[in-house]
């Protein structure tokens, strides 16, 4: 399971332990796993070594996610005109089966990544009208060009691109800009336009949700979010939310209270998806153990997905080595050996 090593990677990694990780990566890069690649290729660009994972990468350029991820090291590995021109070669594609002959690497995807290294070269003008010639079509050029609009504070235009938003991403960089520059009001009004007074499209109000609880406003948050999970109760990201918001104000208790009658309401079983929430809170209530321990109670508290909420936990509490050893049980890495990888999820 490609998760469960990756995690364990990130783990040694944040631990100065990053030769480690890159063994675990590479090990199962070498067992042909299709998504270990990018993972150990990322890696490697983290840790200095961005011209030995360009290498790796510059073979794949067809496939979508390498070729993003061959962008991003680009830059490091001193190579962005060599990225710029394999992409390019991509922007004249026209889909004749969509997206089944590319793959998803279409046109408007290529142009996306081409400017995402003209913007880097500080040519914004044309990484701007690339992502404008990929927006009519593209729901995700549209999104970049809203981002790299907010990125270079260019209000007017971004306001603009945010009147005629569908997806209400322009709104959130909007919101951003304005916020930067000191305009909470103003931030919290392009929320609440969306929807009306309580922002009722959940994507608008997780967003407000945030920009009130930075501001110390976690009452108004609390209130945004609780309209959420009353209409859309079994929306477990809306209830995620919800249960953070309640962490950060200090108030574990009445998230779990929250939590425990919904589950009543639901017939009192959780899948695994909604119990998870409620670690967090019992961990800032209880302590870890206590957290880790319910957890493993649970019907599907052996299984590899909840392995890394464990390990997550644990992690948060400073315990690194049992965080990796709940990841890779069979398996922990050690130096000067390359450990394989733990058997696949199901």
């Amino acid at each position: 399971m490609v998760a469960a090593v990756e995690a364990a990677a990130e783990l040694l990694e944040a631990w100065g332990r990053a030769g480690e990780a890159i063994a675990i990566t590479r090990a199962r890069m070498e067992a042909g796993h299709p998504l270990a690649l990018e993972c150990h290729a990322r890696l490697l660009a983290r840790n200095g070594r961005a011209e030995e994972a360009f290498t790796l990468l510059r073979p794949h350029i067809g496939e979508l996610s390498l070729a993003a991820a061959l962008v991003d090291v680009a830059a490091d590995a001193g190579r962005d005109e060599e990225a710029a021109a394999l992409v390019s070669a991509r922007t004249g594609h026209r889909c004749s089966d969509f997206p089944w002959c590319c793959r998803g690497f279409d046109r408007e995807t290529a142009l996306g990544l081409l400017a995402r290294v003209r913007e880097r070269q500080g040519r914004v003008d044309e990484a701007i009208a690339l992502l404008r010639a990929g927006s009519t079509t593209s729901t995700s050029d549209a999104e970049r060009l809203a981002a790299l609009l907010a990125r270079h504070g260019r209000l007017e235009e971004l306001r603009e691109t945010a009147a005629t938003d569908d997806s209400v991403y322009a709104v959130q960089q909007l919101a951003g800009l304005l916020e930067e520059r000191g305009d909470v009001e103003g931030a919290i009004a392009a929320y609440r336009q969306v929807g009306g007074a309580v922002a009722p499209d959940p994507h608008a109000a997780f967003e407000l949700a945030r920009l009130l609880a930075r501001h110390g406003r976690g009452d108004e948050a609390l209130d945004v979010m609780r309209v959420q999970a009353s209409s859309r109760g079994g929306d477990d990201w809306i209830l995620r939310t919800l249960s953070l918001l309640y962490l950060d104000q200090g108030r574990p208790g009445d998230g779990l209270a929250h939590l425990d009658a919904l589950a009543v309401a639901c017939g009192g079983e959780e899948e695994w998806d909604l119990y998870s929430i409620r670690l967090p809170l019992i961990s800032a209530r209880d302590g870890v153990d206590e957290a880790v321990a319910q957890a493993r109670g649970h019907p599907e508290g052996t299984s590899s997905y909840a392995a890394l909420h464990l390990a997550e936990l644990l992690a948060g509490a400073g315990r690194t080595e049992e965080a990796v050893a709940v990841l890779l049980p069979r398996e922990q890495p050690r130096p000067g050996r390359v450990p394989h990888g733990p058997r696949p999820h199901r």
